[in-house]
């Protein structure tokens, strides 16, 4: 940490302006690229101002230059530096440094604690500093460019297509059959086969859909693509319904029984059985994929990490509680909120299936009624700035003017494109996990349980996004740019609930933490039935897995995730790929077995 101090001091003292901003630029560059909570433009001014006054006052110093070789120096010139950043610097430093602290020899003191603070922070930074490793920085960077290409434009279409395609193939079920679907989800079937009910199988798999996605995913496509964003939203979840009509009922049309009398099904069993042996190979790369998001991805270590965020953000904003873990900083909250998710999923997921289910059962419902009524409250606390709303949505939903920004493009595309994307993403339609929950359905209808299964994209997207969504652009809460994802919905939560700030922050930050912790169960009954599927149902594999998947959970706080959130995007979009083109080539089954019950249901011969 000294040493580190006393090269950047000699940087500052004898190399002249320009390097001493290559310096800055490259410290405050893995601040951000660590993904730490110090990094900020305020802070970074800050620390360009303190590293400046360095330089300023270097008269008179005496401290070597030898802690600079050639090679670190050829290091740090690729980090590039222009005469406009230079000038915007010393105006910085002129105008805003001087002018409120002025020009005393004691200043000197107060930088160099101030340097200090931020460098005894994270002395890891430090040692990347000297080093000049960007590896990181460059995985995650080649990470986030494999994610925008398989969530590129090509997918996106290959789901709507198969949406589209279900629905005129089925005669919009998804419209007339919404009613008989929503009574089959909390009446269940007597007597079939399997092992929860179809409404613990629809909570499973709610559980999982039902995140942080409907909370901060809504904030972030009304950001991007504004109020018309919410429209193709829905359009997206409307079509979504038909492919998630067919997933759960293929799920189930196509399940087996283990030989310890286990109900296994999902993609990757419809894509064997349904397609026929020489597809298999199609089939291990959706449980592959499906494991590797469930371990590493957006089962474990995104979900925790949003759990000690949003309590961190509630009981120590500032950070003041803290204790060092190897050699890291980390606060009580996260110790604390991290151990005990820990413990709790442990002792439910130990439990399998049945134990998240009936887990599930109970937390779901309520967990999405306690969120719904908050949106509710605000909607009708600001009911006359409904047509106001609603009129912004469709006026952006098809507006031909150009974005904003000097962007390529209309605003209608970019509110089709940031609303078809999200409302995929949350839902999940397509996405071939929520047939995993369906399978264990007691039923011996796969029509009936794929009715089900779809009510779970209506009461997503058609109904939890939509109000977060109304709140969101009554309260104008997108427009503000200085707001990012959650914070906006947050500040629409301020604004429209007729609490105390204090409380409302409460009430969402419970919402995140809950949200992310049923998406930790379902997930990991979802990659260990894809791991079950590769190991051929081995018993003994499944039970270490599930300690593996605790360890995750456990470690998961203290882990950085910005590649994390892309690797589970990427795995979640190679998930799709199999599955939507199973659907489709299925897509006559789909339509003969839907077009077969239907027929015995009007002739009573189904008992509903």
């Amino acid at each position: 940490m000294v040493f580190t101090t006393i090269l950047l001091l000699s940087s500052f003292l004898s190399n002249g302006f320009q390097e001493l901003h290559i310096r800055i630029q490259h410290l405050c560059h893995f601040y951000r690229n660590l993904g730490t909570d110090i990094y900020s433009d305020s802070e970074h001014n800050m620390l360009t101002n303190v590293l400046n006054y360095f330089y300023q006052n270097r008269s008179g110093a005496d401290i070597e230059s030898k802690y600079i070789t050639s090679g670190e120096k050829d290091k740090l010139a690729h980090a590039g530096v222009h005469k406009t950043d230079m000038g915007y610097v010393q105006n910085k430093w002129k105008n805003e440094y001087l002018s409120d602290y002025g020009n005393t020899t004691d200043k000197i003191q107060v930088c160099t604690f101030i340097l200090l603070t931020f460098t005894q922070k994270h002395d890891i930074i430090l040692t990347k500093f000297k080093t000049g490793d960007v590896s990181m920085d460059k995985i995650n960077d080649i990470i986030s460019q494999i994610d925008s290409y398989v969530w590129g434009l090509p997918l996106i279409i290959l789901i709507m297509a198969c949406g589209i395609l279900l629905t005129f193939r089925l005669r919009f079920l998804q419209v007339h059959k919404l009613g008989k679907a929503l009574k089959y989800m909390v009446k269940n079937e007597e007597e079939g086969n399997g092992e929860v009910s179809s409404f613990a199988a629809l909570c499973t798999a709610l559980s999982a859909t039902v995140g942080t996605g409907n909370i901060v995913g809504v904030a972030t496509a009304i950001s991007a693509g504004g109020s018309g964003a919410l429209f193709w939203m829905e359009l997206a979840a409307f079509f979504g319904m038909a492919t998630k009509y067919a997933e759960g009922m293929l799920a189930v049309k196509y399940r087996i029984k283990d030989e310890n009398g286990n109900i296994l099904g999902g993609p990757f069993y419809y894509i064997e059985n349904g397609l026929g042996k020489k597809w298999k190979w199609l089939g291990k790369m959706f449980a592959i994929f499906g494991l590797l998001a469930g371990i590493m991805g957006i089962g474990t270590i995104t979900q925790i990490n949003g759990i000690t965020s949003a309590a961190n953000n509630f009981f120590d904003p500032e950070q003041s509680h803290t204790v060092t873990i190897l050699g890291m900083e980390y606060t009580w909250t996260t110790v604390i909120a991290g151990a005990l998710i820990t413990l709790l999923t442990a002792l439910i997921v130990i439990g399998g299936i049945k134990r998240i289910a009936t887990v599930s059962e109970i937390v779901v419902p309520v967990m999405i009624i306690a969120y719904a009524g908050c949106c509710l409250t605000i909607i009708f606390c600001h009911i006359t700035e409904i047509p106001t709303a609603l009129s912004s949505i469709i006026k952006g939903a098809f507006s031909l003017k150009a974005a904003a920004g000097g962007a390529a493009g209309t605003v209608m595309m970019y509110a089709m494109k940031s609303g078809v994307a999200r409302g995929i993403f949350s839902n999940e339609a397509g996405l071939g996990s929520a047939p995993i929950a369906a399978a264990a359905a007691k039923t011996n209808e796969p029509v009936r349980q794929g009715l089900v299964t779809m009510t779970g994209t209506f009461i997503d997207t058609i109904i939890v996004c939509t109000m977060t969504g109304l709140a969101i652009i009554m309260s104008g809460s997108h427009n503000t740019s200085e707001l990012k994802g959650v914070m906006i919905t947050m500040d629409a939560f301020d604004y429209g609930l007729p609490f105390s700030e204090r409380i409302s922050s409460f009430i969402l930050m419970s919402c995140l933490a809950v949200f992310a912790f049923t998406t930790i169960l379902g997930w990991n009954y979802y990659s260990e039935r894809c791991l079950s599927y590769l190991t051929g149902a081995n018993k003994k594999i499944t039970g270490i897995y599930r300690w593996v998947y605790i360890a995750a959970v456990f470690i998961g706080p203290y882990l950085a995730v910005e590649a994390v959130w892309n690797l589970a995007d990427i795995f979640n979009g190679l998930m799709a790929i199999p599955n939507v083109v199973a659907i489709i080539l299925l897509s006559g089954v789909i339509s003969s077995e839907t077009k077969d019950y239907l027929t015995r249901l009007k002739a009573g011969k189904v008992k509903e």
